[in-house]
C-alpha cells in the first residue's frame, strides 16, 4: 500500500521506488550478502537496533551482512506500507523469522535515503523495531 505525498514526483516514479523497495527486501532472504550489498552506495550509512552507533561504508556493512544473513538465511520480509519522501522512502515491514522449531513475526519501519546520483543505491538506511520477542524466542534455543 502506498501512502502518497504531495510534490514527490509522478506516479511512475513512486511505483519505481516501491518496486525497488520490494526487490531490495527480497535480497534480505537467502544468505546472499553480496547481492544485498549491491543495493547500497559505497558511502552508505546503516543503523539498526544491534548497531545503534551505525555502520559507515559498504566494506564494513558487508561484514555485518555476512554474519547477519548467515544466522538468518530463511527469514522473509514483506512490505506493508510505503511512504515516498523527497530523498527516498520510509516503509513499514513484516518479517517472518524462523528460530529453531518456532517462527516469529516482527513488524518494524525503515528510513531509506537514496544516493542522489544513483537512485537505485541506498545512501542511508535506519531500521527500527522492538527486538523483545525476537530475543525471548532465541533464549528458548
Amino acid at each position: 500500500m502506498v501512502r502518497e505525498a504531495e510534490n514527490l514526483g509522478n506516479q511512475d516514479e513512486i511505483e519505481n521506488l516501491e518496486l525497488f523497495c520490494k526487490e531490495w527486501l527480497k535480497a534480505w532472504t537467502g544468505n546472499n550478502p553480496e547481492k544485498l550489498i549491491d543495493f547500497y552506495s559505497d558511502d552508505t550509512y546503516y543503523r539498526d537496533p544491534a548497531n545503534p552507533e551505525g555502520i559507515n561504508g559498504c566494506k564494513h556493512l558487508l561484514k555485518y551482512f555476512k554474519k547477519l544473513l548467515e544466522r538468518n538465511p530463511n527469514w522473509k520480509w514483506e512490505l506493508i506500507e510505503f511512504f515516498p519522501t523527497e530523498k527516498g522512502f520510509n516503509f513499514k515491514w513484516k518479517a517472518t523469522i524462523p528460530i529453531g522449531s518456532e517462527q516469529i513475526i516482527e513488524y518494524g519501519m525503515d528510513i531509506v535515503e537514496l544516493d542522489p546520483l544513483c537512485k537505485r543505491k541506498v545512501k542511508r538506511n535506519e531500521v527500527y523495531f522492538d527486538r523483545t520477542n525476537f530475543f525471548s524466542t532465541l533464549k528458548k534455543f
